[in-house]
C-alpha cells in the first residue's frame, strides 16, 4: 500500500490567485503538492504564501529561498532571496496550451508550531525555451500553517490543477 494519501484536488481557470485552506493538519508532517496543466497569461514565476488557521495570508518578511534556474538555451543561473513577504521563485509556467508547466513540491512540518516550514521544489515550464528549476525554501516563522495561496502577481492562471498528498509513515 502506498504511503501517499490524496487529501485534496483543486482545479482552477481564469483566476489571479488560488487559495487552498484547511489543507495541512497534525495528520501528516510531510506533504507532496503537484501542480499540473499550468497555463498562465504570460510566462512568469508562480509565487506562494502560506495561510494560517484563521484563513489569513502569512505575509511577514520571513520567506527565504535558493533556486537553481536550468534554462535550455543559456547558462544556468542561481537566485537567492531572504526576508521576503512570499516565496517568489517556485515555478515558471507556459503561456499557451501547447507549453504547459508543472511542479512537484514537498512541504515539511507546515502544521507544527515548533519548527520552521521547509519546502523543496522541482519544476518544468516553457517560455520560448525549456526552463526548469530546483529550489529550497524556508518560512522562518513557527506559526502553524494550514493552507497555501498560489499567485502570479496580477497575471492570470488560465488553467491549473493542484493535487495534495500527505506522506504517511506507518509503523
Amino acid at each position: 500500500m502506498s504511503n501517499l494519501r490524496l487529501i485534496n484536488e483543486t482545479t482552477a481557470s481564469s483566476v489571479t490567485n488560488l487559495s487552498i485552506t484547511d489543507l495541512f493538519s497534525a495528520d501528516f508532517d510531510i506533504y507532496k503538492i503537484v501542480l499540473n496543466d499550468l497555463q498562465i497569461s504570460s510566462g512568469t514565476w508562480v509565487e506562494w504564501n502560506y495561510i494560517n488557521s484563521s484563513g489569513s495570508l502569512l505575509t511577514s518578511s520571513e520567506y527565504d529561498e535558493g533556486v537553481l534556474e536550468l534554462q535550455a538555451s543559456t547558462t544556468f543561473g542561481e537566485s537567492r532571496s531572504t526576508n521576503q513577504s512570499r516565496h517568489i521563485r517556485g515555478l515558471r509556467g507556459g503561456s499557451d496550451a501547447s507549453n504547459l508547466g508543472g511542479l512537484v513540491m514537498y512541504i515539511f512540518n507546515p502544521f507544527s508550531s515548533s519548527f520552521y516550514t521547509f519546502a523543496l521544489t522541482q519544476s518544468m515550464g516553457y517560455i520560448s525555451q525549456g526552463f526548469s528549476s530546483k529550489g529550497i525554501f524556508v518560512f522562518t516563522n513557527t506559526s502553524s500553517v494550514t493552507g497555501i495561496n498560489f499567485n502570479l502577481d496580477g497575471q492570470t492562471f488560465n488553467n491549473l490543477t493542484v493535487k495534495t498528498y500527505g506522506l504517511r509513515v506507518d509503523s
